[in-house]
């Protein structure tokens, strides 16, 4: 079933260098060539000022996807990790792009909208041109070409699961040699019987004969004395060598591998908003809540005058509610009630509250009563997709009823969310509605991309304003 004559073909490994140089250098020929043509169509010469934006523009891409590890994805990586990096990338170009031109004359009025072309058709060449690439590997992994020999050292169940991956995702070019255990059958730490095609002796002579490309060690976490000596014979060979810890005992949450002065750790519960993908997100934020207040300025301000001519008070309501890790940060509100609550008490909101004027009632399930919270998002202290903040007296009641109730707050909360889309929003009169929600937050922390922003913020556009359960 496993083919283990395969030689070692690594023609790609060996000028990896020369092939990062060539996709580099192609990525900036595009930006370059795409660039001339739109603003070449303009009838306008490309003089001096604007080949700044050219360069700025290639400067900024080049830097977040090196930054990002677009050139040096590892094999078992799919392709959207790709278009994420890409996407990313080209969003803090955008940015950067944008902002030049909005604080200077480099490019004349006229010339704005061919500037606007090249920012939103390079990124999808680009793409195609690294999904050619991907195709092209696959197709010489297809015929015996670039395919990696690889053998798993532990018949467990994680060994299980990582040929799972190794044989199914044949897009990742890995020929699966088998297993190889000193344990017998019988042994309760050896779970899997099948494909285990010899001992450790074994195994450390075939990858002395270059037999192999990559062994993955998927011994049980605690069998260092196991692991050493099979490591010091391997330290003796050319093969990568990987140790696959089993870390699913742990509840996972924006877990990855970081590195403190050399020492390698891992974190169990961690943001997945830092370094690039936390700039992205702000980035994404400032554009879109910008773009948003300025389409809604007029409507907030009938808004106001509305609530403000329907009961006395404040036309905004600000009460206290938990922020990013947990810090305390005032939201605003337009006012629905005819109190402001904020105390270390606070009663939900339910159907037919009587403290909840009629034009705050409509506020409420339109969801029009959230629109201030966007200035919010410029300040920093939210964001525009992320889990819905909470007053401070619920997160106190709930987080000694919910596990991982606080984690939620390890990115910063949200206008909409993943909760609110699958309709849990409005009222949480029992626990088991509160953990449906909380279920949500941490999935979506956990899952957590700009492309899943931009569908959570699509669907909210379309149907997750009004709800029903929103009083």
């Amino acid at each position: 079933m496993f083919d283990t004559s395969l030689k070692n073909n690594g023609f790609i490994r060996q000028n990896k260098s020369a092939m990062v140089a060539f996709i580099k250098l192609t990525d900036i020929l595009i930006i370059i060539f795409l660039f001339f043509i739109f603003l070449s169509s303009s009838d306008y010469v490309v003089e001096g000022r604007k080949i700044l934006i050219l360069f700025l523009g290639i400067l900024v891409f080049e830097f977040f996807a090196t930054t990002n590890n677009l050139y040096d994805t590892p094999r078992g990586v799919s392709f959207l990790f790709v278009i994420k990096n890409i996407a990313t990338a080209w969003l803090s170009t955008i940015f950067a792009v944008i902002m030049v031109i909005g604080f200077s004359s480099i490019v004349e009025d006229n010339q704005k909208n061919q500037v606007l072309f090249w920012l939103l058709l390079t990124p999808f060449i680009i793409v195609g041109w690294h999904l050619i690439i991907r195709l092209a590997l696959n197709f010489a992994r297809g015929i015996g070409k670039n395919v990696r020999r690889v053998a798993i050292i532990g018949a467990t169940t994680l060994g299980l699961d990582l040929e799972n991956i190794l044989v199914k995702q044949t897009w990742m070019g890995f020929s699966f040699i088998g297993y190889f255990d000193d344990r017998t059958p019988s042994n309760f730490n050896r779970t899997v019987s099948k494909n285990v095609v010899g001992n450790i002796e074994e195994l450390i002579k075939k990858a002395k004969n270059n037999e192999l490309d990559f062994i993955f060690i998927t011994l049980p976490i605690e069998s260092e004395e196991r692991i050493m000596p099979i490591l010091d014979e391997l330290s003796d060979t050319s093969v990568v060598v990987y140790f696959v810890p089993n870390l699913f005992v742990f509840n996972l949450l924006g877990a990855k591998v970081e590195n403190f002065n050399g020492l390698p750790v891992v974190s169990i519960f961690g943001t997945p908003h830092n370094d690039i993908d936390g700039f992205s997100k702000r980035i994404f934020d400032i554009i879109l809540s910008t773009v948003i207040l300025s389409a809604i300025s007029i409507p907030m301000l009938i808004i106001a005058l509305g609530v403000k001519l329907s009961s006395p008070g404040p036309a905004i309501f600000v009460q206290r509610r938990y922020g990013f890790r947990g810090e305390e940060i005032s939201v605003w509100k337009f006012r629905t009630m005819g109190v402001c609550e904020d105390g270390l008490i606070v009663n939900q909101a339910s159907q037919n509250d009587p403290r909840i004027t009629k034009f705050g009632q409509f506020l409420r399930r339109t969801s029009l009563d959230e629109l201030p919270q966007f200035i919010n998002v410029l300040q920093g202290r939210m964001s525009i997709i992320g889990p819905r903040p909470h007053a401070v007296a619920h997160n106190e009641h709930y987080r000694r009823q919910i596990r991982g109730y606080m984690l939620r707050h390890i990115v910063k909360p949200g206008i909409t969310g993943l909760a609110q889309i699958r309709g849990f929003r409005g009222e949480t009169d029992t626990l088991e509605k509160m953990e449906d929600r909380i279920r949500c937050d941490l999935e979506y922390i956990h899952t957590w991309s700009i492309w899943l922003d931009s569908e959570i913020f699509l669907v909210t556009i379309f149907k997750g304003f009004l709800n029903k359960n929103a009083y």
